[in-house]
């Protein structure tokens, strides 16, 4: 496998984008959408997960982060993946979901290939981990991030859309407590 896109250092920060199989849209439902903000927000109360920005979009979530925590980011990133994939299927079977008949096969199809015993896969294994490393590559990623919504017209604005962190950058309250990184320090 290609170290392109690993975390090595487990104290820097990184751009991580997390995509579901297939790019299925699994994170459509309010529900859905929820249990990722707790989930993240439980990581940065007792992981030690430390977020920039973020925006969960229906097929993948973008993290601007660092996890200082234990094992750093590839365990935050291994345990997140696990227990956000049994909290997706767990609510796709007990929740209202009209897309449960395809769905749940989809995700069981895409463990065919594993070696380990595992009955639905929702993350795609890669992470597209990329370090920090420098104030234009943080201002650009902030740009993308944010702009995702707009970008599949689902917002006009960034700060309209609630499950990022573009609100907090726009000096309102957000889903979630993030480390804003002062204007002043991600000029070009």
């Amino acid at each position: 496998m290609s170290d392109r896109y690993r975390a090595g250092d487990v104290n820097a920060a990184y751009f991580v984008t997390l995509t579901t199989v297939g790019w299925v849209d699994i994170f459509t439902r309010l529900n859905q959408k929820l249990a990722i903000v707790e989930s993240l927000r439980y990581c940065q109360q007792h992981k030690e997960l430390v977020i920039f920005a973020w925006c969960l979009m229906p097929s993948h979530l973008h993290l601007l982060c660092r996890a200082e925590g234990k094992g750093g980011l590839p365990d935050f990133l291994r345990d997140f993946k696990t227990h956000t994939s049994r909290q997706a299927v767990r609510l796709i079977m007990e929740e209202p979901e009209s897309r449960r008949e395809w769905l749940l096969p989809y995700l069981q199809q895409a463990c065919a290939h594993l070696a380990r015993n595992q009955q639905y896969k929702v993350w795609q294994d890669s992470n597209h981990a990329e370090e920090v490393f420098s104030n234009k590559f943080i201002y650009e990623k902030l740009a993308y991030i944010h702009n995702n919504p707009v970008t599949e017209m689902v917002v006009e604005h960034p700060e309209e859309y609630r499950f990022s962190s573009a609100p907090n950058y726009a000096d309102q309250e957000g889903l979630l407590e993030v480390v804003v990184i002062p204007q002043e320090l991600i000029t070009v």
